[in-house]
């Protein structure tokens, strides 16, 4: 099955890829690696607010990670034209907007995990580092970076 059979049958609509909020690039490619800017959660196209350990929930934050994985793919889509052509997402670095006493981070990160390995099988598989953070831009309670292999 196809990446795109895949997120068809997970009825996931690819969104555009997102207006840079400063001055970056959404992604970069060179040699046989893609790499994506921090995207931030967005709730009805708005950053999702909040902070861990104070008003969110780490069932909460699995659904923003994951929706922050879905807008990473449509980056990738608008990248490189072809999801089929990503032979190994490698590396997510996941930033969580958390109180100090917060210690669920890697919980939260695995909302975008478990979706990168829905649509990609054992390719989605990947290393990942999961941050507690003081505040993320725009007050988003999740951000995530992410590296991708080229075939």
């Amino acid at each position: 099955m196809s990446v795109y059979e895949k997120l068809t049958a997970l009825r996931i609509t690819l969104p555009p890829i997102a207006t840079p909020a400063a001055l970056y690039v959404p992604y970069a490619i060179t040699g046989n690696l893609l790499f994506l800017s921090g995207h931030i959660a967005k709730q009805d196209g708005k950053p999702w607010v909040g902070q861990f350990g104070l008003n969110m929930t780490t069932d909460r934050g699995k659904e923003a990670a994951r929706s922050v994985a879905i807008d990473l793919i449509g980056t990738m889509h608008a990248a490189i034209g072809d999801l089929n052509r990503i032979s190994r997402i490698v590396k997510l670095m996941v930033l969580v907007n958390s109180a100090p006493t917060f210690t669920e981070h890697h919980l939260v990160a695995n909302g975008a995990s478990e979706l990168f390995g829905e649509v990609f099988g054992e390719p989605g598989k990947h290393v990942r580092s999961a941050f507690g953070v003081a505040q993320i831009p725009l007050g988003s309670c999740v951000e995530i970076e992410l590296v991708a292999e080229l075939r």
